[in-house]
């Protein structure tokens, strides 16, 4: 199963009733951390440990970044998460809720695109969207094809609703999965890796929907590789390596531990490259008219006015702030994988 929305059946039947039946929302008011996991491991058969002692929170009302590259562990955790699979130990809550165990109670509260849409391919996109919504119980039948309009317009598929699935392009699919999420309203939408194979303008427009939803009060969990697609729309992030939880919190602050890269704008670029390393400057780059290096722990005017002295032209000098990519390299001493 690649795709989990409020539609799909409970994945455990046999569970009893939820203890206290005073709603996922009297359990997860505001304020409240919508996602909690406390010590969350998966360790497959084999040994292989894919999650590793998870402590993760996410606050109400955040789009939280959920970042890591190939193989650390997001969509295992995501799984866990929306009682796909069971954790080996550990605990997680989504709503108030513990999961799986809750999972009747709390999957019609979220929306959910996990690994890419499952999809009739022979079925129009339309189509596709009224089985969806049909499989809801909770779903008014009357007002249906009012939902599955509306659902198509928000992520712009209603021009090519009346196409076959297979003739999808995999943005056209992604878009489709995401609108299957947006049938009703959802308290959570969890979305794993929601712009893979978007064009840059498809891109723009998830993005814009994303912070759309959050200003609606829906709270957004986004798995991605893209470092920068989450310092554009996520207001918290967490990061991710080797099925370990390396930092999460606001991403303002991510990268507050990280140093800024020093920047030399000049036409001089050769020369300027030679003075900064005489000076200290570590990890020296050149590319065209800027040089880039790390800062040593000196007074940076004396930099200045060592490169002004041997006569480099300096059009620009300054340290620019540290991106999420600066605050991951600091914190694991490794590249970001962006096939990941």
């Amino acid at each position: 199963m690649q795709e989990q929305s409020a539609a799909a059946p409970d994945p455990h039947p046999g569970a009893d009733p939820d203890p206290g039946s005073d709603g996922v929302g009297a359990r997860a008011g505001a304020g409240a951390a919508v996602i909690s996991t406390r010590a969350l491991t998966k360790r497959y058969r084999g040994g292989q440990l894919a999650v590793d002692g998870l402590d993760l929170t996410v606050p109400a009302g955040s789009v939280f970044g959920f970042l890591g590259p190939n193989g650390s562990g997001k969509t295992t955790t995501i799984r866990m998460l929306m009682g796909l699979i069971e954790p080996t130990s550990g605990t997680a809550e989504v709503l108030g809720r513990p999961m799986p165990r809750s999972a009747r109670t709390v999957l019609p509260e979220v929306g959910a695109l996990i690994e890419g849409p499952a999809l009739y391919g022979f079925f129009s996109g339309r189509d596709n969207l009224l089985r969806y919504d049909a499989a809801d119980p909770t779903a008014d039948p009357r007002t249906r094809h009012a939902r599955v309009g509306a659902a198509l317009d928000r992520v712009g598929l209603t021009a090519a609703a009346g196409k076959k699935a297979k003739a999808y392009s995999l943005g056209m699919k992604q878009r489709l999965g995401l609108a299957a999420a947006l049938l009703r309203p959802r308290r959570l939408l969890v979305l794993d890796e929601p712009t893979n194979g978007l064009d840059p303008q498809g891109m723009r427009e998830i993005r814009t929907l994303v912070r759309a939803l959050a200003s609606d009060g829906t709270t957004v969990f986004l798995s991605s590789h893209l470092l920068d697609e989450i310092e554009q729309v996520c207001t918290h992030a967490a990061v991710m390596a080797r099925g370990r939880l390396i930092t999460q919190g606001p991403v303002a602050e991510l990268a507050t531990g990280a140093r800024g890269r020093l920047v030399v704008t000049t036409p001089d670029p050769a020369d300027a490259a030679r003075v900064l390393k005489e000076q200290g400057v570590g990890d020296v780059v050149v590319t065209e008219d800027r040089v880039t290096g790390e800062p040593p722990d000196r007074d940076l005017a004396e930099l200045n006015a060592a490169l002004v002295t041997a006569g480099v032209r300096v059009r620009g000098f300054g340290v620019e702030r540290a991106s999420l990519e600066d605050a991951f390299l600091a914190l694991t001493g490794e590249g970001f994988d962006v096939a990941g």
